[in-house]
């Protein structure tokens, strides 16, 4: 009997290049080569890459595909791709497919259409793509058929970096340089190379197609900018982890085999808090594949919820009132021989290699908690943080019972002792014992370490992981530096390991905070601390160009200050842009939508009361409901007028970028916030039959 084609074994990969299908269709001496460069950095020759293409291609093409794409992360937030077909006519008027070792290398995507942030204009336009050896190209299939896809860098004609995944892959190598560096200095010889690793639990909104197409919100800005709350919301607590409807169900199975086709390991499944609300975790992986990964899994939510007659959300707060959706981000190291350097084991007061490296992350968190913040700054973002299990903007580290215990006995001498997690008695003999943890978890936490790991809790589901990823690995690479320089200084290590870890303790435990995060108390106690408190997206950019972050960056050659700078430009135009499609969104859904609706509601309140009046009877309901729509009419056409005002004085706003968008903060983000306040009071009293959209009981009830 044949193997089931739909067993989880059949699908996962089978549309990837991965190295089980290279070593099957490589000569031996090329997937050496290929190893190689995976694992030591050497170079392919050139016939080693001619090899590895015409595999590729010959792979690709017996199952269907007839074009290729270099597929990289240009900084729009998505990915981008341009199809070549492998077709080379042949002198006798047929075609035959070819695919060369120089067009697996390098592609040359038009560089000015793209953000750039200045470093790169129409009448110079050139850029690369430079396939990335380490993440396997894979087959994309839709309704165009199968396409190869070689995930790859992109850069300037000049070399500057205009993606994404350029600056990861510099910052893992500045990691496992700085790490492998102290690891040998504290006597552990046998590490080659530390890699990180990222688990990114995906969380996302399901809403019905025929509801989002009638919402010019959902559809320009992919969050609603008007909407009042439904009579139930997500009070009743009875949606997380709730059982799956199957509408939802079939989307999330189909999901599932769509991923595990392209290699994405695809976990866990829940429904989350917010009604209308899921989310996808998958295994962890190296950090590039990762990233790589959850861009794939957000198109494909994308493109699966379209077969299903739904549309997937991504935005980090599609509706108000109700929990929004991030990306928990969770981060460790690892050694190329099995151990993970985050794992504290059974006696983490004795493990000295754990605790050095938990140091380095608390005082690179400490350090450079702006760059954290930056990483995790978007638009969307806030509207989410601070609230219903979204981090405030404060960077502080959660550490648990434990490990807080071993920093206090670190602080006040040595660590003696690990507190143990005991027994979990449930009451009665039907259930068995359970072992229970040795500290709780932190929900609120934006930085917590959940056993062998930190969890950022920061990262906007819309996102790329590359940002917060990148910034964690270079702040890590820092502290991992100094210390690395006082070990190579001193002449007894052992000694000099123990006093390293006391020192960070004492100056840096200030960012550990296991309490409430949402507390006002913590706010004030945090400002006592020092800690900074960057509450809005603009003020985070300043953090990419401050002098230090510029030097840090340098430093370990993940960025130029050139490319520091474009990146500044491009995330205050993006904000800027955002901010202005959302609000000229408000005026013409404002204009041609509500008021509309309510003067005809209006009109026929008028119409009841004269005729009811003529028939006798009272007509003082009518007359008060009259009133309440026409008093809160004029209002609304006032906040409308003064959004429209807003929005010509930010887009006349002369200077710097950073005070063009902090106009749109500070003016239009007001201003809509105005109009939206009136426009929801007016959705509770006007008649359904008469209001022109979709409400918040249909998104998100009626899935």
């Amino acid at each position: 009997m044949g193997k089931n084609s739909n067993t989880i074994e059949s699908l996962f990969g089978q549309n990837v290049f991965n190295q089980h299908v290279m070593k099957t269709m490589l000569p031996k001496e090329t997937y050496r080569a290929f190893k190689r460069v995976l694992e030591q950095g050497q170079p392919l020759t050139a016939a080693q890459a001619d090899d590895i293409a015409a595999a590729m291609k010959d792979w690709a093409v017996e199952k269907g595909a007839t074009h290729f794409t270099h597929w990289f992360q240009p900084m729009t937030g998505f990915t981008a791709e341009k199809h070549d077909s492998f077709i080379k006519p042949t002198d006798d008027g047929r075609a035959m497919a070819e695919f060369s070792g120089k067009e697996l290398i390098k592609g040359e995507p038009d560089a000015s259409s793209f953000p750039s942030g200045g470093l790169r204009a129409t009448f110079e336009a050139r850029g690369y793509t430079a396939w990335d050896i380490s993440s396997p190209a894979f087959l994309k299939e839709d309704e165009g058929g199968l396409t190869l896809c070689i995930p790859t860098a992109f850069c300037s004609y000049t070399g500057e970096a205009l993606d994404k995944k350029t600056p990861l892959l510099r910052s893992m190598d500045a990691l496992s340089r700085e790490a492998v560096r102290v690891l040998r200095l504290i006597g552990n010889t046998q590490v080659q190379k530390v890699t990180t690793t990222v688990g990114a639990e995906q969380e996302y909104f399901l809403i019905d197609r025929e509801y989002y197409e009638q919402r010019p919100d959902l559809i320009f800005a992919g969050r609603t900018l008007f909407g009042a709350m439904p009579p139930k919301g997500q009070e009743m607590e009875d949606h997380y982890f709730g059982s799956i409807k199957d509408r939802i169900a079939g989307y999330m199975r189909d999901l599932d085999r769509e991923l595990w086709k392209l290699g994405v390991s695809a976990k866990t499944k829940h429904n989350e808090v917010a009604p209308a609300q899921h989310e996808l975790a998958p295994i962890f992986q190296t950090t590039n594949i990762a990233a790589d990964h959850n861009q794939l899994t957000m198109e494909m939510m994308r493109k699966v919820a379209i077969r299903h007659d739904l549309v997937c959300l991504l935005h980090e707060k599609p509706f108000a009132g109700v929990n929004g959706s991030g990306k928990h981000n969770n981060w460790s190291m690892s050694t190329d021989d099995g151990q993970n350097l985050l794992d504290p084991g059974h006696t983490p007061h004795e493990n000295v290699q754990f605790l050095l490296f938990l140091s380095a992350v608390i005082k690179a968190v400490d350090e450079y908690g702006d760059l954290l913040r930056v990483s995790a700054a978007n638009p969307g973002n806030d509207h989410r943080l601070g609230a219903n299990e979204a981090p405030p903007a404060i960077i502080s580290v959660y550490l648990g019972d434990q490990l807080g215990h071993i920093l206090d006995q670190i602080d006040a001498g040595d660590a003696k002792e690990s507190k143990r997690g005991g027994i979990l008695d449930s009451g009665t003999p039907m259930l068995s014992t359970l072992p229970k943890d040795s500290s709780d978890r932190n929900r609120t936490s934006p930085f917590a370490f959940t056993g062998n790991k930190f969890e950022f809790r920061m990262v906007p589901a819309s996102i790329s992981i590359s940002a917060p990823n990148f910034t964690l690995n270079t702040i890590v690479a820092e502290a991992l530096s100094g210390i690395g320089d006082r070990l190579e200084k001193a002449t007894d290590r052992r000694a000099e390991v123990k006093t390293i870890i006391q020192e960070i303790v004492r100056k840096h435990k200030r960012v550990v905070f296991n309490g409430n995060n949402y507390a006002k108390e913590w706010v004030a106690e945090a400002a006592k601390r020092g800690l900074p408190n960057i509450s809005s997206t603009v003020e985070a950019f300043k953090s990419i160009v401050a002098e230090k972050n510029v030097a840090l960056y340098e430093k370990h050659k993940v960025f130029t200050r050139t490319e520091l700078e474009a990146r500044y430009e491009i995330s205050l135009e993006n904000y800027s842009k955002t901010i202005r499609i959302e609000a000229l969104t408000m005026v013409d859904m404002a204009r041609r939508m509500i008021q509309p609706s309510v003067i005809r509601y209006a009109t026929f309140l008028a119409e009841s009361v004269q005729t009811v009046k003529a028939a006798g009877a009272d007509v003082s309901v009518q007359e008060g409901l009259l009133k309440s729509v026409s008093s809160l009419g004029v209002q609304f056409n006032e906040k409308l007028g003064a959004l429209e005002k807003a929005i010509e004085k930010a887009d006349a706003t002369h200077g710097s970028s950073q005070a063009h968008a902090e106009a749109y903060r500070d003016v239009v983000f007001t201003a809509m916030g105005a109009l939206r306040e009136v426009g929801d009071k007016l959705e509770t009293i006007v008649d359904e039959s008469f209001w022109p959209m979709p409400t918040y009981g249909d998104l998100l009830f009626r899935v």
